[in-house]
């Protein structure tokens, strides 16, 4: 009944919200307000400077700026020679996560040394796993997640201390501690709310942590060489992307402020687990789910084109006009990280032997861009983004939709902790944007 009445008070007070809290469109222009923090074109306002990654997405051709296959620079190396410099079998999350926080390539000792202080610390203290994430579990495993990171501040008799050898300490334990609160968090989940077989299993130190998400997933903690090789090239490719995505500019505005490392990284997690950031590849999901069941033969690109032209057409799915997965805030004409991701995509499709809806994927991929560019004018170029093969690949490889955005998490805790300790390092400044009051003083 209580709920019930704040309902009814809280719908009778957003008309009044919405009256007082109307701000015209015109008001930003006149004040040359960049709303979102891009311009007209949809580029991003120039914040901050950052030495950890570079993102491409154009070139200066005889003084003019032409649009270039999508390009991601982690440490002034190209994501792309990264993975494909790594061995057949080799994991490289934890060779690449010293590389973006140490800002060099490890050596062969360092490389040792850090995956074994990786797998040291992928333990959480006496009891946490009871005490905490089993006492209320949740569909959503991003809070629960959230809430076992502000509660292990808990834990550290040194939570407060911003130096940074300190918080270096702090964003490896956390590294290392997130594939255990994602994985107990949904499991948790499953058998409280779900009614399912509960199981925990430990971590291995010896296993990568693509080898222990997997591992630690499943009842029988078997996995092959494959799934896990196409889940460390996902976390690798999701592990940072600039310092202007949302999430990655909270790390920065938060550690700006003075606060602290778990603090810091909850504010992250928060803005990671909005639909419009790291919530997108579960809509290219849902959406796939509605054109299978729409669409009979997964060759025919007539049937297919139609159903999309549907969907652009406000007619069909979620009706808002998007085809999910398709172009991106910065990369036209290709995103690199689905360019890299689809190779593992197919190895995997083989492996499962889901080659029919590959080939679903493969035809959207190809009519999709045409479509978008004929009914929206949109003809700067629409390529495939890293979300739209995601899901698919989490989805072969057995991963719960409600692990999704986790997942994404697990990977990009790497970026995050690089961002806050060169924020910490490179500057004090509190950031503090501008807002222009357009109030109406008024009299008693």
């Amino acid at each position: 009944m209580k709920m019930e009445k704040m309902n009814d008070y809280a719908s009778e007070l957003e008309k009044t919200c919405l009256e007082n809290d109307n701000i015209s469109p015109r008001l930003f222009e006149e004040y040359g307000v960049n709303q979102g923090l891009r311009d007209e074109n949809g580029k991003g306002v120039l914040t901050g400077l950052t030495n950890i990654s570079k993102i491409v997405s154009s070139k200066i051709v005889d003084n003019q700026k032409v649009s270039c296959d999508g390009e991601l620079w982690y440490r002034g190396y190209r994501v792309e020679d990264l993975i494909h410099h790594l061995d057949e079998d080799e994991f490289g999350y934890e060779k690449i996560a010293f590389l973006l926080l140490a800002g060099k390539m490890p050596n062969r000792q360092e490389e040792a040394e850090f995956k074994k202080m990786i797998g040291e610390s992928r333990t959480l203290p006496t009891n946490f796993t009871r005490d905490v994430i089993m006492k209320a579990p949740s569909e959503d495993v991003m809070n629960s997640m959230t809430r076992s990171i502000l509660t292990l501040a808990s834990y550290d008799k040194r939570a407060k201390d911003t130096s940074i050898s300190n918080s270096l300490r702090q964003c490896i334990q956390l590294i290392s501690e997130f594939p255990l609160l994602a994985v107990y968090g949904y499991n948790a989940y499953n058998h409280y709310e779900k009614n399912d077989s509960m199981f925990i299993h430990h971590p291995d130190k010896k296993l990568s942590t693509a080898e222990n998400l997997l591992m630690m997933m499943r009842p029988d903690k078997k996995y092959t060489v494959t799934e896990a090789k196409v889940l460390d090239t996902a976390l690798i490719l999701h592990m940072e992307h600039g310092g202007g995505n949302n999430s990655t500019f909270t790390t920065r505005v938060v550690t700006s402020s003075g606060s602290d490392t778990y603090s810091t990284m909850a504010a992250a997690m928060s803005s990671l687990k909005g639909p419009k950031h790291g919530g997108a590849n579960i809509k290219v999901m849902e959406m796939m789910d509605d054109i299978r069941k729409h669409v009979k033969d997964y060759s025919d690109e007539e049937e297919i084109d139609a159903y999309l032209r549907k969907i652009v057409d406000k007619e069909a799915f979620d009706k808002k006009g998007l085809i999910y997965g398709m172009g991106h805030a910065v990369y036209s004409i290709s995103d690199p990280r689905e360019r890299v991701f689809k190779g593992y995509v197919k190895k995997l499709a083989e492996e499962k032997q889901r080659q029919k809806d590959l080939q679903l994927y493969e035809n959207i991929e190809k009519l999709a861009p045409k479509i978008i560019a004929e009914k929206r004018h949109i003809y700067k170029g629409v390529s495939p983004n890293v979300d739209f093969y995601s899901g698919f690949v989490y989805d072969m490889l057995g991963i719960p939709v409600e692990l999704y955005t986790a997942m994404f998490a697990v990977a990009r805790v790497v970026g995050w902790s690089a961002h806050r300790i060169e924020e910490l390092i490179c500057t004090d400044k509190i950031i503090r944007p501008a807002y222009m009051s357009v109030m109406e003083e008024k009299s008693l």
